[in-house]
């Protein structure tokens, strides 16, 4: 099965369900799938977690199974979504320049999905 890494950038809500729904899906057939939180989509994380939000139950689902790798540190500091992230208790990702290097995801035989 493929390694993949969903990488959301896009702050519309509307890209995430989808994100997080492929995530959902890709995971239950057999693929290694992960999300890492990045760009506008960093201060998606407080709204997702609000019970109620239409993104908090596929957020919860995906959380839950451990499919949420991180969120993007610059990018939640920069948005002032560190805190809702950090209250969450996703990491934050910064090993380039405080961003997270798909480098790295590639190096580990990840193929990158960006939203």
């Amino acid at each position: 099965m493929n390694k993949i890494v969903l990488m959301p950038f896009n702050g519309d809500p509307m890209c995430l369900i989808h994100v997080l729904l492929n995530a959902l899906d890709m995971k239950e057939r057999g693929h290694e799938v992960i999300i890492v939180i990045e760009g506008a989509a960093c201060k998606l994380v407080g709204d997702m977690a609000t019970p109620g939000h239409m993104l908090n139950p596929l957020y919860t689902k995906a959380k839950d199974q451990g499919l949420i790798a991180g969120v993007c540190k610059a990018c939640s500091a920069k948005l002032g979504a560190t805190e809702a992230v950090q209250a969450e208790g996703l990491p934050l990702i910064g090993d380039m320049s405080g961003h997270p290097s798909m480098a790295a995801f590639l190096e580990q035989g990840y193929e990158i999905i960006t939203f």
